[in-house]
């Protein structure tokens, strides 16, 4: 058993730990393995290629992918536009949904919104028994404080709130990644673990300029992991775990000799590691019965599926990641999950 020092006390580490790092770098290998184009199966790893499992790198994801290239950078909009059509998609996370308004109503801007259009919409697609939801996060309703029927009714008046509010420009004028996480928690159906997702995705447009190595929040998925990994956190938290993680990860890597890939040059994150947690608490399921989380889940319910269709993969321009004329062109996708 290891140990992790740090000024509070040492946190005692179980054999998921050392799997941590082995995921890390086993899944940011299929990732790049599916960019090269190389045939399947993409990891030695049986656990991996059966299972579906989310990038190492967040930004990397499917849905994440099509945030930033379709939503935020696909265009010009002013600050309003852009919040508007960030937490609008990001509040059904769910990319079938934004095409199926783009579709109806044609380019999305909080300038040409009309409550009652988006309404009727998005009503006659749950009549029609199609999922407007993504089931990634639970999305609070919010029927009684709206003085609506429906979720999706009580989401478009909270973003019209958050407009009537200078939202935008009040989130842009913020000095750091918490007072921005702040401002969006203060508004109803939002709480920590939604707005540290909501301040991530604002951060990757031009709103912003935030660190991503600044804060964290660890959602119910990273909690689960990181009490797997770890016997005691001996008086550290689950932030301090996280930001640890972050700070060791060059050490780790060397130690277990792991040639870990970058994201070309960029290292992995607060939100990375945050995520990769949530991943490893499933991925041990498997790997390592014998460890139990929170939850006490012991299966992974989704498996990989593999469809057939081109993605360009595209990331903040401020990120400035000097790619080297790397392939950014995958020829199949992972359905429900960008490799």
């Amino acid at each position: 058993m290891s140990i992790i020092f740090s000024s509070l006390s040492p946190a005692k580490t179980t054999v998921v730990f050392d799997s941590f790092w082995r995921f890390a770098k086993l899944r940011q290998d299929t990732f790049f393995a599916r960019l090269d184009g190389t045939d399947s199966p993409w990891s030695h790893d049986p656990i991996i290629n059966l299972y579906k499992f989310t990038n190492a790198y967040r930004a990397s994801d499917r849905v994440s992918q099509y945030l930033i290239k379709e939503i935020i950078y696909n265009g010009e909009y002013d600050i309003n536009d852009t919040f508007f059509r960030i937490i609008l998609f990001k509040l059904f996370n769910k990319i079938e949904t934004w095409q199926l308004l783009e579709r109806e109503i044609g380019p999305i801007r909080w300038s040409t919104y009309r409550y009652n259009d988006y309404n009727k919409i998005l009503s006659h697609a749950m009549e029609s028994k199609s999922t407007i939801y993504s089931a990634a996060y639970i999305m609070a309703s919010g029927h009684k404080l709206f003085g609506v029927e429906r979720k999706h009714q009580s989401h478009l008046k909270l973003l019209e709130l958050m407009l009537s509010d200078s939202v935008p420009e009040k989130i842009s004028n913020c000095k750091s990644m918490r007072q921005g996480f702040e401002l969006l928690l203060s508004y109803p159906l939002i709480g920590d673990f939604l707005a540290y997702q909501l301040v991530t995705d604002l951060n990757y447009s031009e709103l912003t300029n935030f660190s991503e190595m600044e804060f964290t929040m660890p959602g119910p998925g990273a909690r689960d992991g990181i009490r797997k990994c770890f016997s005691s956190l001996g008086g550290l938290s689950e932030t301090d775990i996280i930001r640890q993680m972050a700070d060791r990860q060059s050490y780790e890597f060397d130690r277990l000799d792991l040639d870990f890939k970058t994201l070309w040059g960029r290292p992995l994150q607060l939100i990375d590691i945050q995520n990769i947690f949530c991943e490893v608490d499933k991925y041990s399921r498997v790997k390592h019965p014998e460890i139990l989380g929170i939850s006490g889940r012991s299966r992974i319910k989704q498996k990989f599926h593999a469809a057939n269709f081109p993605i360009n993969y595209f990331y903040p321009p401020k990120w400035k990641l000097k790619i080297n004329g790397a392939k950014l062109k995958l020829a199949t996708d992972i359905q429900n999950s960008l490799f």
